[in-house]
């Protein structure tokens, strides 16, 4: 079989009812409405001619049809100059998925850039996360999310399949990439210009992961690896606590959960009815302690399968995943500090509020399922995609905390937490063409349902004394317990048509469409502690002998007979706990015509109007909401996007968009959430506003032969209003909160080259380099007045400091480079590469006062895979990866001038080596 699809090379679009001929033969087939053709034929050499009228035709020579083989050919024809005499380009037949995504980029509407399947074989990766840095102007951070041009998660979005996504933190616009394995992919596609039928709420690209619906031919694919570092596996000093037994799975079975009713009123041991307070007590997991094991190495099982079959004399194809990973990282070293300058100004160095050294182990477990189906008749086609991700993290840290600011002493901390997420995501898609293609209707409804439940996050701290006794008292907090809950509810549903018609002779397209989207939030913090009763003077604590278990102990807890021992206290606070809405409805129309021969014209209207209704209240019960609206907007988001087309291989292009960035659920509150672990709390800003961008783009790029091209991009960014991370005062060092700043400006310049070493010698023909660099300048004016910004620079500013009133913006970085050198040899089978990448020192936290900025320092990672296939028709795949060859260190500084870069957070993650084996069955 021969099989593919037929593209339009004027515009972005396919080709439907062209022409496929098998030369000096009678077989031939038409495309269908989604320009996909199959053909059936015996095993031998062909030539296929394909044809369209106005069209130039296209020969393809070197056909090769094997038994039971099935051949992909993509093929993009051009519209011909030539309106007399017949066009023939001929060219012999290449598999090379990598030049059907540059022509979705050379053809695009909008400024974006692509990621083929090949490409991702090409760079040995497993999943998304892995391949997609090699992007330009794309990073990932923290191994799995995907920031476009430098700018924060805030502005940056995925989708699937064209449909929002929400990912497994569901504060983030973007989800993580790692849970995609990539066997089932399509492609990528990087937008980074807006167009109105896109959403408003990016800035830095819009990240738009393709799925398979159709594959070629029956596939199943079993995969299995192994991840070996040699400072975090097989270590017997691996820090962990004793879970549940199905932690494996990425669930707790129930060991965690909190043993009473949230709204249990617990007594005071001093109280005439307190007869509840020691069953209540015992009912708690009484493991506080964390404990020293072996490290396991990383594990991961994936299968995947795709076919298609004759229904009803129509197609239907299925695809299907799942993926199993379960990875141990083990940080010995770890720290975590929070600084602040000192208060006389000739003293350059930072002074540490609190900082902590330890050694942190963390579990993390990822099970995710992914089924698809598609039905395609002579004129429709319907899809359902199901998307389950199932996440358990479990983490445990001892450590050793220095305070000095605050409170003058010194503890020992043991931290206990668990983390589990799920996810559950529908989606219900059509598509109808009219009979003569020119009319299209596209529907999708998408609900999504999320919960994520921290559970039973446990913080034991004893005081060192001098004596070297261990004591617990409130001036270093009492043991403390939390669970948080959150569900989530998204429905999200969008309308689109398309409408063909003939523009001064041309081709143009007139597209209009609508959205409705519905969000709704809950979330609670149930907060307790272990308190202690004394009878008499003696301290019950020392006698612990800084064992966290001991406090639990049932011999240590209290009861109404000694009205001596430890005993839990808290109840339930509405200041924890809110509820929070957020509805979109949009409506758009886009037209895209050519005002010239070469020059294509798109120009759109977006508008939207969004709401957010918050119900909660703060802690000290000043402020109340009831269902009070915080947002409500109703906003115009215009684009314009033009394309002169120099030659058949070159392009300019000229961009403007609107766009937004909006506050998340949780930073639009007035909720505290404490990170035990770092002693951080984040605070939230129920004044936060909406951000809006204009944004403008212009690009040269060049496309050659076998996938090579070049281009060259610069972009101009204003913001008004941007969202930023803020140290929250002075005296609450630890504390940050989201805050809106003044305007912000974002200069940048890409450049992008694939070329391969066949213009050295052809014996390096398979040997290939991409490199893409992004140059980035934010600039921002900091708020001035009386207790702003600018004002609490000036005053805690060292001698000899000259304080500028302006700034990076926070979350921009201001350079990414990614750099590959591929070798593929098909024949043998043989792949193998070096990847590059780095981000530039990008502002993490916008200082405050005595708070310093913090900086993310840039980590140069460095990976090297290799890959083999053998076997009966080469069906069985070992792959070698070595993850950060560098052995570099993730590393957030605080900066002040003249002082000590001090950390901020400070991880050695080491070097991964994995071995992978696959086989096609």
């Amino acid at each position: 079989k021969v099989t593919g699809k037929i593209l339009d090379g004027e515009f972005n679009d396919v080709l439907a009812f062209a022409n496929v001929i098998v030369k000096d033969s009678q077989k031939g087939t038409t495309s269908d409405f989604d320009g996909v053709y199959s053909i059936d034929l015996e095993p031998g050499f062909y030539t296929l001619v394909y044809s369209f009228i106005g069209y130039e035709t296209k020969a393809i020579t070197d056909v090769e049809v094997t038994s039971n083989g099935v051949l992909e050919i993509n093929v993009t024809l051009r519209p011909s100059s030539a309106t007399l005499d017949e066009v023939v380009i001929t060219t012999s037949a290449r598999r090379n998925t990598e030049e059907a995504v540059l022509n979705i980029q050379r053809n695009s509407a909008v400024l974006l850039d692509g990621l083929s399947i090949e490409s991702i074989k090409k760079s040995g990766a497993s999943d998304i996360a892995s391949a997609i840095r090699t992007v330009p102007g794309v990073s990932v951070q923290s191994g799995k999310y995907v920031y476009v041009r430098g700018l924060g998660d805030r502005y940056t979005k995925s989708i699937l399949n064209g449909m929002d996504i929400p990912g497994l933190d569901p504060d983030k616009n973007t989800v993580q990439m790692d849970i995609f394995p990539t066997n089932i992919l399509e492609n990528i596609i990087v937008i980074k210009s807006g167009s109105a039928d896109l959403p408003a709420d990016f800035t830095g690209g819009v990240v738009n992961i393709v799925t398979k619906d159709f594959p070629s031919k029956k596939t199943m694919n079993f995969s299995v690896s192994g991840g070996f570092n040699p400072d975090m596996h097989f270590n017997s000093s691996y820090v962990n606590y004793e879970g549940s037994g199905t932690d494996f799975l990425g669930f707790d079975n129930g060991n965690r959960e909190l043993p009473i009713s949230p709204t249990t009123t617990i007594p005071n041991p001093a109280s005439a009815n307190n007869s509840s307070l020691e069953g209540i007590t015992r009912s708690f997991n009484r493991t506080l302690d964390t404990q020293r094991e072996n490290s396991m190495p990383n594990f991961s099982l994936g299968f995947n399968y795709g076919n298609q079959f004759e229904v009803a004399g129509n197609k239907l194809g299925l695809i299907a995943s799942i993926d199993y990973k379960n990875e141990t990282l083990y940080y010995e070293g770890f720290e975590n500090g929070i600084y602040q300058k000192n208060e006389d100004r000739d003293i350059f160095d930072l002074r540490f509020d609190r900082r902590q050294f330890g050694d942190l182990g963390q579990n993390n477990v990822l099970l995710s399922g992914l089924v698809g189906l598609t039905y395609k008749t002579t004129n429709s086609k319907y899809n359902f995609n199901v998307l389950h991700i199932q996440n358990g993290e479990s983490q445990a840290a001892t450590f050793n905390q220095l305070t000095e600011i605050s409170n003058d002493i010194n503890v020992d901390k043991d931290n206990l937490e668990y983390y589990q997420r799920s996810i559950t995501n529908l989606l219900f898609s059509g598509k109808h063409n009219s009979t003569d293609n020119n009319f299209i209707i596209e529907w999708a409804v998408a609900p999504t349902f999320s919960k994520v439940e921290d559970k039973d996050v446990r913080l034991t701290t004893f005081i060192l004394n001098e004596d070297g006794s261990s004591v617990i008292s409130s001036d270093a907090g009492f043991p403390q317990r939390l669970w948080r809950d959150l569900d989530e509810s998204n429905l999200i549903g969008k309308l689109d048509f398309t409408k063909k018609y003939t523009f001064l002779d041309n081709k143009a397209s007139l597209k209009f469409g609508t959205l409705g989207s519905y969000k709704k939030r809950n979330y609670d913090i149930f907060s307790y502690e272990i308190a202690f009763r004394n009878t008499g003077n003696e301290d019950i604590t020392r006698g612990f002998n800084g064992d966290p278990n001991a406090i639990l102990a049932p011999e240590n807890i209290w009861t109404p007979e000694t009205n001596r021992g430890s005993f839990i206290r808290g109840n339930f606070e509405p200041a924890n706990s809110f509820e929070s809405n957020q509805n979109t409805a949009a409506f758009y129309v886009s037209n895209e015509f050519k005002l010239a021969n070469k020059l294509r014209t798109i120009v759109g209207l977006r508008a939207e109007y969004f709401t957010t209704i918050f119900t909660g209240q703060n802690n000290a019960g000043t402020e109340i909401f009831d269902k009070e609206k915080t947002i409500d907007a109703f906003d115009l988001f215009p684009s314009a996007n033009f394309i002169y087309e120099l030659n058949e291989k070159s392009n300019l292009r000229l961009s403007y968009s609107r766009t937004t960035a909006r506050p998340t659920f949780k930073e639009l509150s007035v909720v505290q959430i404490p990170d035990l672990l770092t002693g951080i709390i984040f605070l939230g800003n129920i004044d936060l506003k909406p951000s809006y961008m204009n944004n403008f783009d212009f690009r040269y790029e060049f496309f050659g032969e076998k996938a090579q091209m070049f281009a060259i991009s610069a972009f101009y960014k204003n913001f008004k209003d941007p969202i930023e991370i803020v140290a929250f005062s002075n005296v609450a060092p630890n504390q940050f909160t989201p805050r809106n700043s003044n305007e912000a400006t974002v200069v940048g310049i890409e450049f992008e080259g694939r070329k391969n070493f066949n213009f050295i010698a052809e014996s390096l023909r398979d040997l290939s380099l991409n490199i893409n660099i992004s140059l980035i300048e934010s600039e921002i004016e900091m708020p001035k007045g009386a207790g702003q910004e600018f004002e609490s620079r000036q005053q805690f500013a060292r001698t000899g400091e000259v304080i500028e009133d302006t700034r990076q913006l926070q979350g921009q970085s201001p350079f990414l480079v990614n750099v590959g050198l591929n070798y593929n040899n098909t024949s043998l089978g043989l792949e193998t590469g070096m990847f590059y990448n780095v981000q530039g020192k990008t502002l993490e936290v916008v200082g405050f006062g005595r708070n310093p900025d913090v900086f993310t320092q840039p980590f140069n990672s460095l990976n090297f895979n290799f890959s083999k296939t053998f076997g009966e028709d080469q069906r069985s795949k070992l792959s070698l990866k070595i993850d950060n060859v560098l052995n570099d260190d993730r590393v957030s500084l605080y900066d002040s001038f003249g002082g000590t870069g001090e950390n901020f957070s400070f991880r050695a993650p080491g070097t991964t080596f994995s071995i992978g084996y696959s086989m096609n069955l």
